[in-house]
This record gives structure tokens, sequence and C-alpha cells, in this order.
């Protein structure tokens, strides 16, 4: 109970220090990279839920970030619906595809490379018929009119991004500590680690990973609803392509799978490399995926464990040394 209190702590006091950063600086270059720091923190975590916690790698998280993007921009150019309220549209018809694919693929026990093959299949099909349909704009694209005003979920300035992501790294922080810490967390983690086992001891496998992959792509809408909000256009190769996909499985793994900080830093180590090389090397094309592609080899073969992970072995190193002596 301690250390759950300590943890919801820390999320609080992660809050604070985040939301304070307009206050100390109005520095556009700052507050955009917080901003977007917190954005790959957002994927990462909605990867995290289904792949860290759930054991269920998918290659193709874009699927439910391009649908929350489209029924964002579409709500809003189509339908006429203020940009607040649709936001939670995007967010429930991204966790209504992540069901509608988890009841096929984990129907019939398709899991490990199968499943995440079928995240990919399924991505790429969207991003198809996106191109092929006239109301996402086709190969064109969706633009969002620029309307700056609160209400419309528009800013003038990047520190009204800022608190909104913000606000859903929070909820998604919160959902980590509730999967760490509750009932439902354990049976996820349970079917991680033995599926057999835990159905021999009354789990039910099936419900528990329809329950992460839905709350997973949830997050992954609201990070493409987010994405409309900040840039005004979307695209099928930007929204169901597979660039999405790999920033949220590589800083998930990066930072340390299954905890809860552990997208948080990756997300942000991942942010200040890319950062780092555009300045050194300019919009190089295709230089984001060679450095994701580079660190997680390093990453994989020396830190299996991710970020988190080495405070993890040396706090257990520390304790253990600890009983030793005593």
């Amino acid at each position: 109970m301690k250390g759950s209190t300590k943890q919801l702590a820390g999320i609080a006091l992660f809050a604070v220090l985040v939301a304070c950063v307009p206050f100390v600086t109005k520095s556009g270059v700052t507050l955009n990279f917080v901003m977007m720091a917190l954005y790959a923190t957002l994927i990462a975590q909605a990867w995290n839920i289904l792949g860290g916690f759930g054991g269920q790698f998918s290659f193709g998280h874009a699927l439910f970030f391009g649908t929350g993007a489209y029924i964002q921009a579409i709500a809003q150019l189509q339908g006429g619906i203020n940009a607040w309220v649709a936001l939670p549209l995007a967010i429930v018809g991204a966790a209504v595809v992540g069901l509608f694919m988890g009841a096929l693929t984990f129907r019939y026990g398709l899991k490990g490379s199968y499943f995440a093959l079928v995240t990919l299949a399924f991505a790429e099909v969207f991003r198809i018929l996106a191109l092929s349909v006239d109301f996402t704009g086709g190969g064109v694209g969706l633009m969002v009119p620029l309307r700056e005003s609160v209400a419309n979920l528009q800013f003038s300035s990047r520190a009204g991004y800022l608190w909104v992501v913000l606000a859903m790294v929070v909820a998604a922080l919160l959902v980590t500590w509730w999967l760490r810490n509750g009932r439902f967390g354990a049976y996820l983690q349970a079917v991680r680690d033995n599926e057999d086992a835990a159905r021999a001891v009354g789990v039910n496998p099936f419900r528990v990973k329809l329950g992460a992959i839905g709350l997973s792509a949830a997050f992954m809408g609201a990070a493409g609803a987010f994405y409309v909000q900040v840039f005004q256009y979307i695209d099928a190769g930007i929204a169901y392509g597979p660039a999405v996909s790999i920033e949220a499985l590589v800083a998930a793994i990066v930072g340390g799978m299954g905890t809860m900080w552990g997208p948080v830093l990756g997300a942000v180590v991942l942010h200040v490399l890319s950062d780092l090389t555009r300045n050194l090397f300019g919009e190089l094309p295709g230089i984001n995926m060679v450095i994701y592609g580079t660190v997680l080899v390093l990453i994989v073969i020396f830190v299996p464990r991710g970020i988190a992970g080495i405070g993890l072995s040396v706090r257990q190193l520390w304790k253990s040394k600890g009983g030793r002596h005593e």
C-alpha cells in the first residue's frame, strides 16, 4: 500500500513540474520539445499497456492512432462537431477498432509473431482504405482549419497543447498505476507470463487481453486526435504508416516494458537523440528510423530490461549487499 501511494505521489509531482514549464519559460522551442516528448510518451504508454503489461507485441498500433486522428478531423470538417466533443468520439472509435481486432485475433489464439503480423496487416488495410475513399480525403488527406481558441481546442501558444497532452499522459500513468496495483493488472500479467496457468486458476485470457487492447487503443486514438489538433493535417501515410508504430514500441522497449516510468524515459531519450541528430544532419530522410533501430538493438543486447530496468537492478543489488552485511 505504501508503495502504491508513493507511485501516486510521483505521478502528481510529475504533473505539477511539467505543468509549470510554461510559467518558467516562454521559449517556443522549449515548449515544443516538452510537448512532443509528452506526445511520444503517450503513444509509448499506449503500446506499453498491451505490449509491456499484456505481452502482446503489436507492430501496427498506427491502426488506432490513425483511426482516432481521422475521426477527430472528419467529425469537425464533415460533421460540424466541436473539437472537444470530437475528442471523446475519436477515443471511443479507436477503442472500438481495437476491440474488434482483438476479438478476431484473440478468439483464434493468435499471439507472438502471428499477432504482431496481424496488427501490421490491419494497419496496412486501413491505410489502403483511407487512400481509396472520399471522406478521408484520399491521397490528398484532410486539413483542419486554423481557428485559434480554447473552445476549438486550438491555442496560440504551445503551452495550451502542452497542458492538454499532459492531461492525457497523466491519465495513461494512472492506468498503468492501476495495472501495477489492481486485480485486472494482476490478471493481465498472469496471462502474459503463462496463459495456461492463468486459465487454470480461473482467469479468462480472452476477456483480459480484450480489455487491454481496448485501453491501449483508446490512448493511441487520443494521441491521433491530439496530433490532428496540433498540426491541422492528416493523411493515410501519417495516420496508418509504420513510423508511429515504430516510435511507440521502441520508446516503450528502450525505457522498460511493463513499468510505469519506462515509456516516459524512453520517449525523452529518443526525442533528445532525434533532435540532436536533426541539428547535426538536418532533415535527412529516414534518420529517425536509423536512430530508433540502432538504439533498440543496443538496448536489447546490453540492457534487455530497458533504462528503467537499470535502476531496478541497482536497487536489487544494493538490497542484496545490505542483506549480506546484516
